[in-house]
């Protein structure tokens, strides 16, 4: 029996997580939830899988499940509470979902008490990719990816020597926005950018995917993740999100992980690692595919790309600085006040004035992103009255 802490339970990887968790369930079984303020969804979750602790983003939050008939749990609120979910005694594995940076400090509390981490939050390796990886060869803990592009990446390579590999390649579905020119990207408006082609996501890594810094941010995570240099990792566009990723060995072969596009699996093989359980999914067909298309990024369009693979050879903090901006934009751009294409102008203009600094510690790192986030949001608001 694994027993398992979600970080981010709520969210669309939370919930196929739990969706896993009652597919198996004698073999999982949840200790710990924690999750931002959604009561109603939670509450349902923690009546339906008893785990021993739980953690709402805020004390009002949590004091809404005390008028709810639920099993008792120790209760701890805000980011206190998600280090207390993530290092529970009873934990096997802690998943973290949660999106943006909450929860770094979490994955790195979870890395020292021994939990072996399954990773669906780009952000934690984005900012502090070598504090989390260093602190987990330490400790010997096992760094999982969920994310399909990664986790494809760790089936193909299967434990394989670095020196075998000649490269990685990430595909991306290219969103809702694949073909459009930069003209027609002006019009976009939030609801256009929400209508992912292929998956269901949460509406952050949603815009991310609309204009590929999602597949930005995957670059760097898989530097880290793997130990390869930038010029190691490619992008290609594969609409079809069939192939969910692929390594090219140095003999010139290729290996590539296929499979539905369902979270559940990624989620199942990190639960589940290195054993293969039987899942709850139908089979990919793959007569009904017909074909299987790759394309090359179009980064004229979607410069996010281009500024990712920048922050990844220029750092160190420059990839903090990427993340921060690239949060404060998309937040604008979901509210109505920025234009979609002003995303990457924040990004970049962040980038260009951010000055080196050290960022090998955890408060190193966060200073760096408090004043990208101070400065991209100053930016930001001066490219709000030109809408």
């Amino acid at each position: 029996m694994k027993r398992i802490a979600i970080l981010g339970s709520t969210g669309s990887i939370g919930r196929s997580a739990l969706s896993v968790v009652e597919a198996h369930p004698d073999r999982l079984q949840v200790v710990g939830l924690a999750a931002r303020a959604n009561v109603q969804l939670f509450a349902d979750q923690v009546a339906r899988f008893r785990p021993a602790i739980v953690s709402l983003a805020t004390q009002e939050a949590l004091d809404g499940l005390s008028n709810l008939r639920l099993p008792a749990a120790a209760r701890v609120p805000g980011p206190e509470g998600l280090v207390a979910v993530a290092t529970c005694p009873d934990a096997d594995v802690v998943l973290c979902a949660t999106s943006g940076t909450a929860a770094l400090e979490a994955v790195l509390a979870a890395i020292e008490a021994g939990k072996t981490i399954a990773l669906a939050n780009k952000e934690v390796l984005v900012m502090a990719g070598a504090i989390v990886t260093e602190a987990a060869r330490r400790r010997r803990v096992p760094l999982l990816p969920v994310d399909s592009e990664h986790n494809a990446i760790h089936q193909c390579l299967h434990g394989r020597p670095s020196e075998e590999v000649r490269r990685l390649i990430l595909t991306a579905s290219g969103g809702p926005f694949r073909g459009h020119s930069s003209e027609a990207l002006e019009a976009v408006i939030p609801e256009d950018a929400l209508r992912h082609p292929t998956w269901r996501m949460g509406p952050k890594i949603t815009i991310d995917s609309a204009t590929l810094m999602n597949k930005g941010l995957e670059v760097i995570e898989a530097h880290w993740l793997f130990g390869v240099a930038a010029r190691q990792i490619d992008v290609v566009i594969h609409p079809q999100s069939v192939v969910h990723s692929m390594v090219e060995l140095t003999d010139g072969s290729i290996i590539a992980q296929l499979g539905v596009t369902d979270m559940r699996l990624p989620i199942q093989y990190a639960f589940s690692y290195p054993e293969r359980w039987v899942a709850p999914l139908p089979p990919l067909d793959l007569t009904r595919l017909g074909r299987l298309d790759f394309l090359l990024p179009d980064h004229d369009s979607f410069p996010c790309l281009r500024l990712a693979y920048r922050a990844l050879e220029n750092g160190p903090g420059l990839p903090v600085v990427l993340n921060a901006a690239n949060e404060i934009a998309v937040a604008s751009f979901l509210a109505g006040r920025l234009a979609f294409t002003a995303i990457p102008r924040v990004i970049e203009e962040t980038m260009n004035a951010y000055e080196p600094r050290p960022a090998g510690s955890l408060q190193e790192v966060r200073a760096i992103d408090a004043w990208a986030r101070e400065y991209s949001q100053g930016f930001a608001r001066r490219l709000e009255l030109n809408i």
